[in-house]
């Protein structure tokens, strides 16, 4: 067992709670990890103001980064010592959805329970599998993967860079020559606009009411930007792609509206790519036919479709290369007892990623 400090909910939509909570030591196929960076991501702040649910006391983050301390007996994967990101794709490696490259997907996911106890032994929810507001975490090996970047940037690839790219470039395969729409560019719109940006997409265009998330866009490399409350997006988009209408349009946020008018923006062929997950249940009515005639598709992406281990390193690539954007996406750095001015501050939509680091140096 290890005590270390995490931040705690107790109370859905109360601040978080630093305190002491013990971490049983990793069952066989289990890894501990000592974090050096988590990313706050929307999905935490949802679950933390209970728009999904879930058990209490709980632990969240899953956009993490640090160095693995401690292995189980039966990991061959990782070793002490190793850098690694942290994700929160669990997988068993055995099931269909597995064999076939998709762990996003897995059916058979290994779940013996939360690692985490309070001080008087009462279990605290592990969030996504992950519970990374704390100075250690001991995840399944599976969600693992070795890196040589340094962890507050690499903490960006657990979810943010990997959802946004990977919807690109896994889900939606869009190629050299697309017209692409990315809606809403907060941290996972921006790096669906970076990613299509990589794949060679003729025209980007980042449609969101906020100006300033607009000229971030145009950063990191949307070729047209449009507000929707002050311009007939649609007709915008049409001018932008000659007269037709998208290939591709990604849907980055939650927010019930934007997928309301994503169709919109879909041409004959094209796909709607549902990325952002609102926090209540949504429904919508597409008349299919119409789809069918088209000829268009609508598309989950979980995860960007991602394989963590393959695409995480492809990623960390790009970075290298100058193609991918990492520090850009930084908005601040705080330490954890401030992890709730952190969220307040990505609350108020104008953050791209607020970044937990811990206190102390990442050795050579």
């Amino acid at each position: 067992m290890t005590r270390v400090r995490a931040a705690v909910l107790r109370e859905f939509g109360e601040p978080l709670v630093i305190e002491d909570v013990d971490l049983r030591d990793p069952l066989p196929e289990e890894v501990r990890v000592e974090i050096d960076a988590v990313a706050i991501c929307h999905s935490d702040i949802t679950y933390i103001d209970g728009g999904w649910g879930g058990p209490l006391p709980s632990v969240y983050g899953h956009e993490a980064a640090g160095r693995v301390v401690e292995i189980g007996e039966l990991v061959r994967d990782v070793a002490v010592g190793d850098r690694v990101v942290v994700t929160l794709i669990r997988s068993c490696g055995e099931c269909r959805a597995c064999q076939r490259g998709r762990p996003v997907a897995c059916s058979s996911k290994p779940d013996p329970g939360s690692p985490i106890a309070d001080a008087n032994g009462a279990t605290v929810g592990q969030g996504m599998f992950c519970g990374a507001f704390a100075e250690q975490v001991v995840v399944h090996h599976s969600q693992l993967a070795p890196i040589d970047l340094d962890a507050t940037p690499a903490s960006l690839l657990a979810c943010g860079v990997i959802t946004g790219t990977g919807a690109v470039l896994r889900s939606a395969h869009v190629e050299p020559g697309d017209r692409v729409v990315v809606i809403g560019c907060g941290g996972v719109g921006l790096n669906v606009v970076q990613g299509a940006r990589i794949a060679g997409a003729e025209v980007i265009v980042a449609v969101d009411p906020d100006s300033s998330k607009l000229e971030a866009a145009l950063t990191f490399g949307a070729t047209h930007c449009v507000d929707p409350t002050q311009n007939d997006s649609v007709a915008f988009v049409r001018d932008a792609c000659s007269g037709d209408l998208a290939d591709a349009v990604f849907v980055a946020t939650g927010a019930p509206s934007a997928y309301r008018s994503a169709t919109d923006f879909v041409g004959v062929g094209g796909s709607l790519v549902a990325v952002g997950m609102p926090a209540d249940e949504l429904s919508l009515g597409w008349d299919p036919g119409s789809l069918a005639a088209a000829d268009q598709r609508i598309i989950g992406s979980k995860m960007g479709s991602a394989h963590p281990r393959r695409d995480i390193g492809e990623l960390v690539e790009l970075h290298r290369a100058g193609k991918l954007m990492l520090d850009e996406l930084i908005s601040a750095t705080y330490p954890l007892e401030r992890i709730n001015e952190a969220i307040a501050d990505a609350k108020n939509g104008s953050a791209r990623r607020n970044v937990v680091v811990f206190d102390r140096k990442e050795s050579s």
